[in-house]
């Protein structure tokens, strides 16, 4: 019989106080379509989206609408381009009123959703579709042309397009729509003969059909999304999540936030995509269930778009990651007025930053709280709970039902406070990566996921991030964790963000480069080094400091330390030092 180990124990389950069940029982609902028809009719006349633009125009769908609206495409996908059960459908928009009424639609239909970024290139996409098998594409106007050049080397045989202003007032809409054409030349030319989301849904009412008889047979098991990750590691892969990992990711979620939660009541801004899973899930799902009115921002970039939906909007949840938090703090509109209603806000997708952290909070009054996941993983691990006093700078505590290990390299656990490889096992973890098999094996084993991260756990069972195993710098034999020098870097109130990355050294093997934006432009590199010699030893502080206007992100804004680790070893090459 294997020993014990500290993680057995399960000592998080200490820090769950009256408020967080250690056990749930199963999902209620089925599927996800039952989950979401439930919640319309229960909030019916409630408002469930409203997409802000810029300028403060807006369009809002009832939770009554987007039901009806819903079932209407999935008759479309089934009645009119005779889709079957299990077939794929991709998803490529932004925040806006289109989303739910297709994301829902096609999972009433019986078929599998795949979210897929809309900024992808032509190359991008045409692999992302041919790789799941995609017959149907709804594309926004703004990328059809990218569309078109994809097609030819994808299965897709069926397009609907759709517009930022969908479900607007029509007036309003045709205002923002043509602002968008012919003022700020967002929208293509193309050549794509498609119908527009409005005319599908049009047939889809005329061609009948009950929707129920579509996903009443759905069950737990049954394949939802296709979610694809690691495009910025590798070649993207589908993970596959089914309707029961995202049901029980929901419950996970919902007993963790219950006293920040108000069936009904809530307010949340969805500046992350919905494409993504992390607002996919906390913001989409999770919200509707709750009843909750979901302010769409299409876009976060720049993040004045987020003025009149925080200013115009009795805000009481947001959820971001450490750059769009960092934004907001930049911005005097956000500061002197932020948001009175806030209850709470969630941080997630990449570290927070300790400074960011403690300024928004002195700002907002809110807690900041941060949590931990992945793809493969619905996406929520851990979080911090918000009715019990939390541990600052870490990702809280395992879910209620997730169990949570850290190992070494052979795969045994590690004492308490040292670092290992994170590895998760619950209802939440994804079935596999879509007709990928031995991309599953290498990190599904025995039924525990592993993640690549790596992390620390205390006596009390908080874990924190230490940093990725593929971002882990070796000085001089040390091990440097770029997290820790990020965060301290940025408690320089002279800097605006930051990014650490290892190079090649010639003494060391590797040396600790941070790349630098200014907050302050009279920042030297000395001002950052003198800063870190106060709260780092010596092998972990910087060995360059290269000031940048930007650094390379994600859609979702987290910061890609391998296109930096790219050019840095190319301009080394070239003799450049940079």
């Amino acid at each position: 019989m294997d020993a014990i180990t500290p993680f057995d124990l399960r000592p998080w389950l200490g820090q769950y106080g009256p408020h967080i069940p250690a056990e749930l029982q199963a999902p209620a609902q089925p599927s996800l379509p039952a989950m979401a028809h439930a919640a319309a009719a229960r909030f019916a006349d409630q408002t469930a989206f409203t997409t802000v633009m810029p300028n403060g125009m807006y369009g809002s769908l009832s939770y009554r609408e987007v039901d009806e609206k819903s079932d209407d495409f999935a008759r479309y996908l089934r009645q009119v381009l005779r889709l079957e059960a299990g077939d794929r459908v991709a998803i490529q928009m932004p925040n806006s009123l289109a989303y739910p009424v297709v994301l829902l639609g096609v999972l009433k239909a019986g078929c599998v959703a795949v979210n897929t970024n809309p900024l992808y290139t032509a190359t991008e996409m045409a692999h992302q579709f041919k790789d799941s098998g995609a017959k149907c594409v709804v594309v926004v106007d703004l990328f059809a042309d990218r569309l078109e050049e994809a097609l030819p080397k994808t299965d897709v045989r069926h397009v609907v397009i759709t517009r930022v202003p969908e479900f607007f007032p029509s007036l309003i809409g045709g205002i923002v729509h043509a602002v968008m054409r012919h003022w700020n030349r967002q929208i293509p030319r193309h050549g794509l003969q498609a119908p527009t989301l409005p005319e599908a849904l049009a047939r889809g009412r005329a061609a009948g059909g009950e929707p129920r008889s579509w996903w009443a047979p759905l069950g737990h098991d049954s394949l939802a999304l296709l979610q694809y990750t690691g495009g910025t590691t590798g070649v993207a892969k589908g993970a596959m999540l089914t309707h029961g990992n995202l049901l029980w990711n929901l419950s996970q979620m919902r007993a963790m936030c219950a006293s920040h939660i108000e069936d009904g009541r809530e307010v949340v801004l969805t500046a992350l995509p919905l494409y993504h899973v992390f607002a996919f899930t906390v913001n989409f799902l999770c919200m509707f269930e709750a009843g909750a009115r979901n302010i769409l921002v299409p876009s976060p970039r720049p993040v004045q778009n987020l003025q009149r939906a925080i200013e115009n909007y009795r805000i009481t949840w947001i959820t971001g990651v450490n750059t769009l938090y960092n934004a907001l703090l930049g911005e005097e509109w956000f500061t002197a007025f932020p948001p009175r209603h806030l209850k709470a806000a969630g941080g997630g997708g990449a570290a927070m930053h300790h400074a960011v952290v403690e300024r928004f909070e002195q700002v907002t009054g809110a807690p900041l709280v941060e949590g931990y996941g992945l793809t493969e993983s619905s996406p929520v691990v851990c979080f911090q709970p918000l009715n019990t006093p939390r541990q600052r700078d870490s990702i809280g505590i395992p879910a209620p039902m997730t169990e949570v290990r850290l190992v070494d390299d052979a795969g045994a656990p590690v004492a308490v406070g040292e670092p290992g490889e994170l590895i998760v096992r619950g209802p939440q973890v994804m079935r596999g990566y879509w007709q990928r098999p031995e991309a599953t094996a290498e990190v599904l084993r025995e039924g525990w996921l592993y993640t690549g991260d790596v992390a620390v756990m205390d006596a009390q069972g908080t874990f924190r991030i230490v940093d990725r195993k593929k971002d882990l710098i070796l000085v001089s034999g040390f091990n440097v964790y770029p997290n820790e020098i990020e965060d301290v870097v940025t408690r320089h109130d002279g800097v605006l963000e930051t990014a650490v990355i290892g190079v090649p050294d010639s003494r060391s093997g590797e040396a600790v480069r941070a790349y630098v934006v200014r907050r302050d432009p009279a920042l030297t590199a000395e001002d950052v080094l003198a800063h870190c010699r106060t709260m780092l030893t010596g092998y972990k502080i910087p060995q360059s400091v290269v000031f940048v206007d930007e650094l390379p992100k994600t859609p979702v804004g987290k910061i890609l330390r391998r296109e930096l680790r790219t050019q840095a070893v190319a301009a080394m090459a070239a003799g450049k030092g940079r």
